[in-house]
């Protein structure tokens, strides 16, 4: 899964973030962005959305995500909402990450049987197929209403970035697992990950961080951004398992063990 010859973690600069977003970024278009919170009921989610005019370089994008910066499609975002702070991004330095006698076994059983492959993301049938069953059987999403081929290109295939990888999970020639990852210089950064959930042995979730974590480790990366953590949203507060970890907490970066 190597992108560079490099096994020695690079340092994201200690430069102070005084800005969240590079001001070397032209902005096209900034949209406000209100909804039902998808992750907590009965609150409002404020995420507005930047549209970048290019595509970001490697070091913008590190920028972004040292200040709690994530990506969706073309568009970059933050949470704003008011009188809530319950999504916090979460970040893993691999130099540091504890890798546990489960967190061993689960690599172990999944290397066994599992061939990746990393390419740039992609649209099929197969790849969407297995997409609605994840977020279907989860829970995810009205059960009703499925994603479409444009729907599913506009959240995982386009992006506003130099860098967007896939790392696809094979059992036996079928496709059971795919993983979009965002790549700036220092840092990757998951942006969502499904599964075709009758594999639940493989523990495809848990699997997934971990091949991300040791690819930021080989190919010589500082940090695996996690996405955000919301400790009362069952879907993300196992993040949690993976420590040490640090969480943007309102204007900060906080370590937690």
């Amino acid at each position: 899964m190597d992108d560079s010859n490099s096994s020695e973690p690079n340092t994201l600069p200690e430069t102070a973030i005084s800005s969240r977003f590079p001001r070397t970024l032209p902005i096209a278009d900034t949209i406000p962005n209100v909804h039902d919170c998808s992750y907590l009921e009965e609150r409002i989610a404020s995420l507005p959305l930047k549209l970048p005019s290019r595509l970001l370089s490697l070091e913008e994008f590190d920028h972004c995500l040292a200040g709690g910066i994530r990506r969706s499609g073309v568009f970059l975002y933050h949470t704003a909402c008011d009188l809530c702070t319950a999504c916090e991004p979460s970040r893993i330095d691999v130099r540091k990450f504890i890798w546990r006698d489960s967190f061993k076994r689960v690599l172990k059983r999944g290397d066994q049987c599992l061939t990746i492959q990393v390419a740039n993301p992609t649209l099929d049938e197969q790849r969407l197929n297995v997409f609605n069953l994840h977020r279907t059987q989860r829970g995810l999403g009205d059960p009703d209403s499925q994603y479409r081929p444009e729907d599913y290109e506009s959240f995982l295939v386009d992006t506003c970035l130099s860098q967007t990888v896939e790392l696809s999970f094979w059992l036996n020639g079928a496709l059971v697992g795919i993983s979009i990852v965002d790549c700036g210089r220092f840092s990757l950064s998951a942006v969502y990950t499904y599964f075709d959930p009758s594999h639940s042995k493989l523990s495809l979730g848990t699997y997934s961080i971990l091949k991300q974590i040791e690819f930021a480790r080989d190919t010589g990366r500082q940090y695996a951004y996690l996405g955000m953590y919301v400790s009362d949203n069952r879907h993300l507060s196992y993040k949690a398992r993976f420590t040490p970890q640090e969480r943007w907490v309102v204007d900060r970066w906080v370590a937690f063990d």
